[in-house]
């Protein structure tokens, strides 16, 4: 069960990955469309794209913290009492995030509703940077079991840098892609072309961040850069190809595909942390099974989730489908 527990908690973190990074990946967007005159389309765009659903999308971390603190309370208090740093940080960015991009909507003094945008957009690259940081200490074994590690080295490391520029790039990359769609529908012809090469810069800068992460981890994280190569490799070859094939079907205009296809890669990616991690949550010291809650709890718990995948997931699935589909305002 306690295994069980685990693979629901990847699955909130793929989808919060997947949803959440397209959602501060147009955030880094926003932050380059250029000034008030040049970047006034891109920003419309991106309200239209976001505002339906933005907060529903970041309803998978609540999910992942309910579950890793009631699931693996141990583990969650390592990461809190040794990563408080960067947590707090990418705490504070989502709080300036979601202001920013609430109140810009509302105010109507230009001054006012700069500061607002610049408080979204900057927040939106901070946040998922933090984040990063936070995944790579957790990989690279830098937080002991008893929690109360090292607050500085823990994730000012190299594979913590890295996991948090991967997560920046790979974030804009998806944003990329799906508002290249968005503009499509919207029947808006430059702005497609000028999103889809954004899409495809983006994702060649996550590649070639990608490829040279494998060089970092193996001076700086051996076991992990051993498990991936071995264990996670299937799923890490299925990412590169599914990333590949997306950039090539760019050229082409099909977003529906592609969109597939840049899912398909960031999933991939992510699970194959969580193969390379297995048996463990933290580093080679604390396992799963070390970490888990009693068994009546981690019941209850894959209860609610079993019931909330039910509840949620069509509720989600309509708003989706409603957005793409240009029916809500």
């Amino acid at each position: 069960m306690s295994t069980l527990i685990a693979a629901v908690l990847f699955i909130g973190i793929i989808a919060y990955a997947l949803f959440g990074g397209a959602d501060y990946g147009a955030g880094f967007w926003d932050l380059t469309a250029g000034g008030r005159a040049r970047g006034r389309r891109t920003r419309e765009l991106i309200n239209l794209s976001l505002s339906p659903v933005w907060e529903a999308n970041h309803t998978w971390l609540i999910f992942c913290l309910v579950t890793i603190w009631t699931g693996f309370p141990q583990a969650f208090t390592a990461i809190t009492t040794t990563l408080y740093i960067p947590l707090g940080l990418a705490a504070l960015g989502i709080v300036a995030r979601g202001a920013g991009f609430a109140f810009r909507h509302a105010l109507t003094e230009s001054q006012a509703e700069r500061i607002s945008g610049v408080a979204f957009a900057c927040s939106s690259v901070l946040t998922p940077f933090f984040f990063g940081t936070v995944a790579g200490g957790i990989a690279s074994g830098r937080i002991p079991s008893a929690g109360h590690g090292d607050a500085l080295s823990s994730w000012l490391n190299p594979t913590s840098v890295l996991g948090g520029v991967l997560a920046v790039t790979v974030c804009a990359y998806l944003a990329a892609v799906f508002l290249t769609g968005q503009a499509q529908r919207r029947g808006d012809t430059s702005l497609e072309h000028a999103f889809r090469y954004r899409a495809f810069g983006a994702g060649i800068v996550a590649g070639l961040v990608a490829v040279a992460g494998v060089f970092l981890l193996h001076a700086d994280s051996p076991r992990l850069f051993h498990q991936l190569s071995r264990v996670g490799a299937p799923l890490l070859a299925a990412s590169g190809l599914c990333g590949l094939a997306a950039l090539l079907l760019l050229r082409n205009g099909r977003p529906p595909a592609v969109r597939t296809l840049a899912a398909i890669a960031i999933a991939t990616v992510v699970a194959g942390w969580g193969v390379a991690q297995y048996p463990y949550l933290l580093g080679t010291h604390l396992t799963i099974h070390q970490a888990a809650a009693p068994s009546a709890t981690l019941w209850v718990l894959f209860a609610v989730s079993c019931v909330a995948a039910v509840l949620i997931a069509p509720s989600l699935f309509l708003l989706y489908s409603l957005q793409l589909r240009r029916k809500l305002g």
